[in-house]
């Protein structure tokens, strides 16, 4: 059996020094909030989310008929739709929409991956459906998370270390990458709860806090609510 490698990039300027260039699965991660509210609108019945990294790009698309959604500095920019609130998303009925989303980490994160095989989408919310699809099929993986202003994250490097343990006990992965090893001793750390270990320590969700966003950062972190795994092709997200 082949046993395929992982490696993690912590921000996505890290990514470039990745040692996995070839034929590889990438997975973005912006666990507060993007890619949970990637998996949230899809749930809600969105057909596609095109990310755009910015808001010129964003009414570009809203001029074709898509819905705009965007977010800078964890609050919805003025004049979009929707903003990143996967709790909103849910909330709703998207059936047959079409959204174009730009925030200010996490799409430049799914962009930066894009030159994978494969790009898919990591959230908590999505963890079980996600590893049984990497073990499924796997692939030399780069997990990227899309931290802060490319500064390093707690809650997306939690994330990449519950994922990055599930996988190397599968035994279709292995990994001699040290990012990989210190994400998983975070994880084991958290003693499986990511959500009170971020609101002690986590600065974006001190940052979220102040905007009131409490019901997000509470969904953000549960596990499995979302059995669906987005992923990029040619620019688009579908499912």
């Amino acid at each position: 059996m082949k046993v395929s490698k992982i490696e993690l990039s912590l921000t996505p300027a890290m990514y470039d020094y990745r040692g996995i260039h070839e034929h590889h699965t990438t997975v973005a991660v912006d666990i507060l909030r993007a890619t949970t509210a990637v998996c949230a609108a899809f749930q809600a019945g969105v057909d596609e989310i095109v990310p755009l990294d910015s808001l010129e790009a964003l009414r570009h698309y809203h001029s074709l008929g898509y819905i705009s959604a965007a977010e800078r500095g964890g609050k919805k920019v003025e004049g979009a739709e929707w903003g990143n609130s996967p709790t909103e998303y849910l909330s709703s009925d998207l059936h047959g929409q079409r959204l174009a989303y730009s925030t200010t980490n996490g799409t430049v994160c799914m962009l930066r991956g894009s030159d994978a095989d494969r790009t898919l989408i990591g959230a908590f919310s999505n963890l079980s459906a996600l590893t049984q699809l990497l073990t499924n099929e796997p692939q030399d993986l780069v997990i990227l998370c899309s931290g802060w202003k490319n500064d390093f994250s707690i809650e997306d490097t939690l994330f990449a270390g519950a994922l990055c343990q599930r996988l190397l006990n599968s035994g279709h992965y292995a990994t001699t990458h040290d990012a990989v090893r210190m994400a998983i001793d975070l994880w084991k750390i958290c003693n499986g709860d990511p959500y009170n270990y971020s609101l002690r320590y986590a600065s974006h969700v001190q940052r979220l806090i102040c905007f009131g966003a409490e019901q997000d950062i509470e969904f953000a972190f549960r596990l499995d609510t979302c059995p669906l795994v987005p992923i990029l092709k040619e620019g688009r997200l579908t499912l």
